[in-house]
């Protein structure tokens, strides 16, 4: 039942903006270290090209994804249709963290929304695109997307973001560095 692409056909583009939410994965290539899956909301990734995609990450409790495609650069992301058809959709790609103060910063963020709190943006490359059949998955219905995040940080301000930043995103739980941790602390 699955179909593999060399890239993200037009048909998978429309579902993809079509989707509220997603996942993304990646791992260290530690055997002890822990495999990262978060869910992402927001309308906050855009398909660049037929194999890139870039989506702003959101201030979190956490940095694994920054942390892991700074040691190897794989990641996975994964859209479900939750409504009409059943899908399953995932791609997959090597990606890397892009900070305010890195050249492709601008032209990256010019693609994306704005959104409060962003921290970083994650943009992949991607070389294999796979679709499987997602009957499994459940029908839900969306009645909202949340705010409480854009809110805490519009609340948390410019140096108050960077002191949380300084706190919880500069390494990983496994004790990894992580891109944006090397920058704040210059």
């Amino acid at each position: 039942m699955a179909k593999v692409f060399d890239s993200i056909t037009d048909e998978l583009q429309a579902f993809i903006a079509q989707q509220p939410m997603f996942f993304v994965a990646t791992a260290p290539l530690s055997e002890t270290g822990h495999v990262n899956m978060s869910p992402k909301g927001l309308d906050c990734l855009r398909v660049l090209s037929p194999n890139q995609v870039a989506y702003c990450d959101l201030t979190g409790s956490g940095n694994e994804t920054s942390a892991h495609l700074q040691e190897n650069g794989r990641i996975t992301f994964m859209f479900c249709a939750f409504e009409r058809a059943p899908l399953i959709l995932r791609l997959y790609g090597y990606g890397k963290t892009v900070l305010p103060t890195m050249p492709e910063w601008q032209t990256l963020a010019a693609c994306l929304p704005e959104i409060p709190g962003t921290r970083q943006i994650i943009v992949a490359t991607i070389d294999r695109v796979q679709t499987s059949c997602g009957m499994g998955v459940p029908l839900m219905t969306l009645n909202e997307q949340r705010d409480d995040l854009l809110r805490w940080a519009d609340k948390k301000g410019e140096q108050g973001l960077l002191d949380y930043w300084k706190q919880k995103n500069v390494i990983s739980i496994d004790q990894m560095p992580t891109p944006l941790g090397a920058a704040i602390s210059e």
